[in-house]
């Protein structure tokens, strides 16, 4: 009886086992199916939303008018994305060996690693063990922070797994290997072949990329220039992954480790090139694209530019060796292409480290006589003929209806005491013929005329503007003096062709604009005249053995500044040399423009043949005798040719002609014999 009551005893409580058994099995079943139905409706969310937005900073970049780069810059981070294509197979072989071997296998998360991850944890009571995937680390790079907890890798799991629906396992990859850190504020596998290497990534051997592979795993300790031998310890560990992988052999991962790689110094405070001209395309940018400095700097922009490097090292070098470092003399120079109005060189000051100031753009420095050509111009188009006669002595001018006066003087009060033409008064510069000449075309003509081709500046339309008292800037110099080169055509300046963004696509694209401003007759007739200011005599004689090419100029002259505006068909330059504060120019440091002005344009342009001036229509040139205005003949020995603007050319001769069918064979004997002297001349014979 007590064993029955026993075992009736036993009987219910296995029932109740059973039971539990069964209530916990329904339970569990019911949680993987809720867990499934979750799990499957998270897929579906995810696969319908679309990433998180990211913006990745990368190197921005400054190219040349033949695609040379002028500079990299960044934000902060050093990076240049490129495509998997772009990217050495054996960078991707080490980077995988070491970082995720599964990585083509696994959906993001790989299994196996992170079991014994989690045991480990569990053992530590810590969150030690990452046992990240490449997609996690890309995961936790865009989007997290690297904070050691339950939430943050919750939220990396999450993220892995949309990535991982999103993208295929190449996008996935190619953003890793731009995203991932090698020290030195470098960001990407691109930027750091060129730090470490100074080559593109696509074109690294195996040993250099196994090295390379090692350093993100922690750049303080495997960076070649903080610890070399750590660096390569490391590249064993890689190289010998990818043997255990069967990608290389052991015979190759020894002939690797064993290889002298050549480690480029890295480069820290490198002077920019062309500093002065990055300052003016980042403004001309910002104001194109409306963007801001951190988008200019981070967002990968490409930014094609008129700058021509071997100008602006020429121009660079051409400044430096007429001013003194360890002096408060400062110079400027810019160069613009007359045909397009490219701007091919710009020195803004001696030092860009010591001071940031652009003089190119400086509204506060006169002109002084390079100035005049405006006016001449101006007197031309009206026309007035270069055989105009003026006397060159002291002279008082009267004006605002008399009621004011105005008494110019010569450089050095230096007259020639009897009457000249436009031709001498151009080349000695000369003070009275130049205000004799305003006053007859009227200031308000002159001002018009300096409208046309580009100046902008304020110009005060008084008599004293013929000596080039309203400021105007290098800059506008240039570009006025381009109209003068390109036959009447103005060309707006310009610094920057096109933008693009990292992707390749065109964010702005420039429309050169062309105005004919002047007919081309007199553009042609005044640069005519202006070649003899570098001919004996001329105020830019002393520079006249250093061009070896037609050359057409103005010197320039005031107490604070000193001038040489010029140009030739293919380049239009202003030197301007001065100090920046209220101090008096001496006279050795007023003959410092023109050595500049021509060592920058000879060399400039010493691949380039020496070219006329083109004659265009509405030009005639004829001889004349300079003691009496008139056409020359045989009873005129002393004749020079001269341009005219056709109708403004004297019609009578200086004196009768013994022979007149002689005297006009004769005529084209002469002209032919002066244009190939001249021509000889221009080609240094």
């Amino acid at each position: 009886m007590a064993e029955e009551r026993r075992e009736s005893r036993r009987r219910p409580k296995s029932k109740r086992i059973v039971r539990g058994a069964k209530r916990m099995l329904s339970l569990f079943l019911s949680l993987t199916v809720i867990g499934v139905v979750l799990g499957g409706l998270t897929l579906l969310y995810l696969r319908s939303q679309a990433l998180p937005a990211v913006t990745v900073s990368q190197n921005s970049q400054i190219l040349d008018m033949q695609g040379n780069l002028i500079d990299t810059f960044h934000s902060g981070q050093n990076r240049e994305v490129v495509s998997i294509s772009d990217i050495s197979p054996y960078l991707i072989q080490a980077v995988l060996s070491v970082e995720d071997r599964s990585f083509y296998n696994h959906l993001g998360i790989d299994p196996k690693g992170l079991a014994r991850a989690a045991i480990q944890d569990i053992k530590t009571m810590s969150i030690e063990q990452g046992a990240s995937t490449v997609t996690q680390q890309l995961a936790r790079n865009l989007y997290l922070s690297h904070d050691r907890t339950w939430s943050r890798k919750i939220k990396e799991a999450f993220y892995t797994l949309h990535l991982e629906m999103r993208l295929t396992k190449d996008e996935i990859l190619e953003q890793y290997l731009n995203q991932i850190y090698f020290g030195h504020s470098t960001y990407g596998v691109q930027a750091a072949a060129k730090m470490f290497f100074g080559k593109d990534v696509r074109d690294l051997d195996l040993a250099e990329a196994a090295l390379m592979a090692g350093v993100p795993k922690g750049a303080k300790y495997y960076s070649p220039y903080l610890n070399m031998q750590n660096a390569k310890d490391r590249q064993k560990v890689v190289l010998n992954a990818m043997a255990e992988e069967g990608i290389i052999t052991r015979e190759q991962a020894e002939a690797a480790h064993r290889e002298e790689l050549t480690i480029i110094p890295r480069q820290t405070n490198t002077p920019s090139e062309a500093p002065y001209f990055q300052e003016y395309v980042k403004n001309v940018v910002l104001d194109k694209l409306n963007m801001t400095e951190d988008q200019y700097e981070a967002g990968g922009l490409k930014i094609y530019t008129t700058l021509d490097l071997r100008a602006q090292k020429i121009a660079e070098e051409a400044v430096a060796a007429e001013i003194p470092a360890d002096s408060e003399l400062q110079a400027a120079l810019i160069a613009i292409d007359p045909r397009n109005g490219y701007i091919k060189a710009m020195v803004g000051g001696k030092d860009y480290k010591e001071n940031q100031f652009n003089r190119v753009f400086s509204t506060t420095r006169q002109p002084g006589s390079a100035f005049k050509p405006f006016i001449y111009l101006a007197a031309l188009s009206e026309n007035v003929s270069p055989l105009t006669w003026y006397k060159s002595e002291p002279t008082i001018f009267t004006y605002d209806e008399g009621r004011k006066t105005y008494a110019p003087s010569n450089y050095d009060n230096v007259y020639d005491n009897m009457e000249i033409d436009m031709r001498r008064a151009i080349m000695k510069s000369d003070n009275i013929y130049a205000v004799s000449t305003i006053m007859a075309v009227t200031p308000e003509k002159t001002v018009d005329m300096a409208r046309r081709l580009g100046i902008t500046a304020p110009l005060a339309a008084l008599p004293s503007l013929a000596l080039g008292t309203s400021p105007v800037s290098p800059f506008e110099m240039a570009s006025a003096y381009g109209v003068l080169a390109n036959g009447g055509v103005r060309a707006e300046p310009m610094a920057v062709i096109r933008v693009e963004d990292h992707a390749g696509r065109v964010l702005y694209e420039a429309k050169p604009a062309e105005t004919s401003v002047i007919h081309p007759a007199y553009t042609y007739v005044l640069t005519n005249l202006m070649q003899s200011v570098f001919e004996e005599g001329g105020t830019g004689y002393r520079v006249s053995d250093l061009m070896k090419r037609p050359v057409a100029g103005k010197t320039g002259t005031t107490n604070y500044d000193a001038w040489m505006v010029g140009y030739t068909p293919e380049l239009s330059t202003a030197v301007w040399v001065g100090y920046d504060k209220d101090k008096t120019i001496g006279k050795l440091d007023q003959r410092k423009a023109a050595p500049i002005f021509a060592e920058f344009t000879e060399r400039t342009l010493e691949t380039v043949p020496p070219k006329l001036f083109p004659v265009p229509e509405g030009v005639v040139n004829v001889y004349i005798d300079p003691e009496t205005g008139k056409l020359a003949n045989d009873a005129c020995p002393n004749s020079r040719m001269e341009a005219f603007v056709e109708g403004t050319e004297p019609t009578e001769y200086c004196a009768p002609a013994p022979n007149a069918d002689n005297g006009k064979a004769e005529e084209g004997k002469k002209q032919e014999s002066s244009w190939w002297k001249d021509l000889k001349r221009w080609w240094n014979e």
